[in-house]
Order: structure tokens, then sequence, then C-alpha cells
């Protein structure tokens, strides 16, 4: 069984998910980067990608555009929110450009940090607007998204890749 872990990862956060699948296949891993024209041939894709405004990046569309005939496990970060329903609405985006000749393995996404000029931001609109509630959930996510991938989000990684009941060496 050959792997590929293809990301794109604009923080940190979505690089640190792809080294803990890669540590957790070890030797089976024939790629581990972000994405290139030429991908090695693998048997299983495992694709992630940071969170653009609710989308995943442009360059892991096109790569996964392009994959034939395999078996494709996707995951990735966001900084809004641990919310499942949101989770899913991204990777329900993401599968969307997946060709049906592949087989899609599931998902796994978990809250990432966010850049401090985010918080910037939100500090400055709330400054405007003390009264939006929305912006001061805003910056409580930014708050709690600086937590994360923590240790629990590792965990619920391990026990989707045990989940997958696909051949490793564990």
């Amino acid at each position: 069984m050959r792997i590929a872990i293809i990301y794109a990862s604009l923080t940190g956060n979505t690089e640190l998910i792809a080294n803990k699948i890669r540590d957790y296949y070890k030797d089976k891993v024939v790629y581990l980067g972000k994405p290139i024209d030429n991908i090695l041939d693998a048997d299983i894709y495992f694709v992630g990608s940071w969170t653009n405004k609710g989308d995943a990046d442009e360059n892991i569309k096109k790569i996964l555009k392009t994959i034939k005939n395999k078996k494709i496990g996707i995951f990735g970060t966001a900084g809004y929110g641990g919310d499942e329903k949101y989770f899913k609405t991204l990777f329900n985006r993401v599968s969307q450009v997946i060709d049906n000749s592949n087989k899609i393995l599931g998902y796994f996404y978990c809250q990432g940090r966010m850049p401090l000029a985010v918080k910037e931001r939100y500090i400055k609109l709330l400054t405007a607007n003390p009264e939006d509630k929305n912006l001061k959930v805003s910056l409580e996510n930014f708050n709690e998204a600086m937590n994360h991938p923590n240790a629990d989000d590792f965990k619920n990684l391990e026990n989707w890749l045990n989940s997958l009941n696909i051949y490793h060496t564990r």
C-alpha cells in the first residue's frame, strides 16, 4: 500500500494534521507535501486544506480533480468553530470536485488557529460596534481556536484513521 499526503496549509494547522497522518502510516507514505504537478502514484491519497471562506484551497481542488480510480481521505482545519455540521458542509463542498471513479474514505476536520490579523480586525470592528453580538461570538471563537489543533483533535484524528480499516502497521 502506497499513501500520498497532499495538503495546503496557510498557518501550519493543516500541516500538523498531515504530519500526524504520516506518523500514523510511517513507511507506507510515498509523498508528503504541498500540491505539485506530478504526484507520485499511490493507492490512497489523503488530501487536506485550510478553510478559505468555507471552501478548500484552490490548488487542492485542482489536484482532487486529477485523481482517478483511487481511495481518497479528506482532512482539514477551519478557524471557525468545532461544529460537526460545519465540517460536513466543508466536506460536501470539497467532495463535489472529486471524480466519481474514486472511493471517498471519509473526512476529518478540526478547528485551527487563525492569523492574529483576524483578531485585530474583530477588535477594530467591535470597537466601532460594541453591541454587535456576532462580533463578540467571533472574537470568542478566535480565542478558542488558539488552542487548536490540540491533543483531543489528534486523538480524534487517530480514531478516524483507525476507523478507515485500511492496512497499516499498527
